[in-house]
């Protein structure tokens, strides 16, 4: 049984292990490889099972080596000789004297705008993909209900045709300044004040839109066409459902309304329209507002504009997971093996899209992703990127150390991303952190997606890169919204947190700050190398907070690499001492909930902000 287990696992992509991050072989197991096969619907109960099985298993996804590619990914001939700078943030922390107590789409303008005209070339986002409209505690963007669509959340309301003549607009204004205070969103309060406007301003659509108005919706929906409906159609049950004391997630509701196509769905289609239409109109809304940001960007002087995000996967009992058909795989889900951070591997809680899947339906459902998430973006991050060749996939009811890596066609999933890039005239960078297959970087690279490397791991036996040392054809950054700002990572708070909500043990905490220690008077010494600080390493290293000059030397330093694209994170630019997101955690930090220091009309008086943009202005050059 073995033996043909073996020979199935083959079939199917699953490999037999993986090289960890020291460099030591650590082997798949027989069990988990029949746990990840009961997870793509393979049937493997009995040696007859098995043997049938394997007479009607496809052709393997071969492990290939790519040394040449038929085609390479956009790359605009401006930026051959260049190399350019723009900031990211988290859309919603934007902070403005005009929105509805959440970053929005008008602000992403602004923001861009703002950037544009002092020489920034693009501006990024984490993942704008749907979320769950029904349910404002599911607020983390990479674990979306689908990517296929955006988060209503984040349309301006008062930016929509007809919201001067509301009736119900001065009750409506009369809440946004108790929306607006605070340093974290009210996101309950916020959903519900946004929806009873959005809703408003649909019933008005209905009874008194503009013929060009009407036209761009239908327009809209023809293009969209049946995935659009799936979604409205999902948001308006998981509405109905929690408004019976039920949940978003569909494999809670009854039985009878899992199956997209069942007789109970085509009933609740037929007595619920108007408000699966309303979901269908909120999405033109987004796409509408999105689209505005990226031509305000290029209109402020940004070369590139929006810098989008396309998460991993998605959530299991979200839109996709729903109606996706065989392209996903909803027995599974993705993480990472264990590592020297996490020795009990990863569960992300996403499900990952089947390579057969994706096989049988000509890989339409990826592209289909992709065009998607290009559509308005000048630049569009790959969410760990090794997911073109490999997942680490774990079965539902298993945890991380029962995983084992599955093979995804490499070449033609690459390939797709290369075609696509030229379609939507959309750089690519491929995010390539974490364990990651030998030569996979060299040959994204080769297909002309841009890697991404990062300060803290921009590392040679332990030492700091110099600037000389990055890759050209990269994107760099100084930290992300998974890791702590510079300020936090100087004072250890990213450590502290994990002591704070029972991560790790009293006596590792403390082995962590010491290391972080040696590692602070490392970064002083590369910076010391390169020209741009002075001083005892030792005594500044020792320094309880990270100084401005040293923070703007941070800066210069990354600015000097040859990397094409450099990508500041705005709370960095405005001295913020928490990060975005502590992985690991749900409601133990506040994930997803910070707003930005300042708001966005004030950021040019903010000093270190515009001290930075001067540095990066000298260093980088439009």
């Amino acid at each position: 049984m073995s033996e043909k287990l073996q020979r199935l696992a083959e079939c199917y992509g699953i490999g037999d292990g993986y090289t960890s991050e020291t460099g030591e072989w650590v082997e798949t197991t027989l069990a988990a490889k029949a746990e990840i096969l009961k997870a793509m619907g393979v049937a493997v109960g009995s040696d007859d099972e098995i043997e049938k099985s394997i007479a009607e298993a496809p052709a393997p996804i071969p492990e290939e080596d790519i040394q040449t590619l038929s085609r390479s990914g956009f790359w605009p001939l401006w930026l051959v000789d260049q190399r350019v700078w723009g900031m990211t943030t988290q859309i919603y922390s934007l902070r403005s004297s005009g929105n509805w107590g959440i970053g929005d789409f008008r602000d992403l303008a602004d923001l861009a705008t703002r950037l544009g005209r002092l020489g920034a070339d693009f501006v990024g986002v984490s993942p704008l993909h749907a979320l769950f409209t029904a349910d404002a505690s599911r607020i983390s963007p990479y674990a979306p209900s689908t990517r296929n669509f955006l988060n209503p959340i984040f349309i301006a309301p008062d930016q929509v045709p007809g919201f001067e003549e509301l009736e119900e607009r001065d009750a409506l204004v009369a809440e946004l300044p108790a929306l607006r205070e605070g340093d974290f969103i009210d996101y309950p309060a916020v959903y519900r004040v946004k929806l009873a406007a959005l809703e408003a301003l649909f019933a008005q659509f209905i009874k008194s839109a503009s013929d060009p108005d009407r036209n761009a919706y239908e327009s809209f929906k023809q293009e969209k066409a049946e995935s659009l409906q799936n979604f409205a159609l999902y948001e308006a049950l998981s509405e109905h459902f929690v408004a019976q004391g039920g949940y978003v997630a569909w494999s809670t509701w009854p039985e009878e309304y899992h199956d997209r196509d069942s007789l109970a769905v085509r009933d609740f289609i037929r007595g619920n329209k108007q408000r699966i239409e309303f979901h269908s109109w909120l999405q033109w809304l987004a796409d509408t507002q999105l689209a505005a940001a990226q031509r305000k960007a290029r209109e402020a002087g940004m070369r590139i504009g929006l810098y989008l995000d396309l998460a991993i996967g998605v959530s299991p009992d979200g839109s996709t997971a729903w109606c996706g058909g065989h392209a996903t795989a909803r027995e599974a889900r993705i993480g990472a093996p264990p590592d020297a951070l996490c020795p009990g591997g990863q569960n992300w809680g996403l499900i990952p899209f089947s390579p057969m899947g994706l096989r049988q339906q000509r890989f339409e459902p990826f592209r289909g992703l992709l065009r998607d998430n290009m559509r308005h973006a000048g630049a569009m991050r790959l969410d760990h990127a090794m997911g073109l060749s490999r997942l680490y996939w774990i079965p539902e009811d298993s945890d991380a150390l029962g995983g084992g890596y599955v093979r995804y066609p490499f070449r033609q999933m690459l390939e797709m991303v290369a075609d696509e890039s030229w379609v939507a005239r959309c750089i690519v960078i491929g995010e390539d952190l974490g364990t990651v297959p030998e030569g996979f970087t060299d040959t994204m690279v080769r297909a002309g997606l841009l890697s991404y490397q990062v300060l803290y791991f921009s590392r040679h036996h332990g030492r700091f890169f110099q600037p000389h040392n990055y890759r050209r054809e990269a994107m760099v950054c100084g930290s992300t919204h998974d890791l702590p700002t510079l300020k936090g990572w100087w004072t250890g708070s990213d450590i502290k947190w994990r002591d704070h909500v029972g991560a790790q043990e009293a006596e590792d905490t403390q082995i962590q700050m010491e290391g972080r220690e040696a590692e602070k008077r490392l970064l002083v010494e590369a910076l010391q190398a390169s020209g741009l600080v002075e001083g005892d390493a030792e005594e500044i290293a020792a320094a309880d907070a990270l100084s401005e000059d040293l923070l703007l030397a941070i800066h210069r330093f990354l600015s000097r690499t040859p990397c094409r694209l450099f990508a500041v994170q705005l709370d960095d630019a405005l001295a913020a001492d928490e990060q975005a997101n502590l992985p690991g955690t749900v409601d133990e930090h506040p994930n997803w909930q910070r707003k930005i220091g300042v708001n966005l009309e004030e950021l040019t008086e903010h000093k270190l902000f515009s001290d930075l943009v001067q540095v990066l202005a000298t260093e980088r050059p439009r």
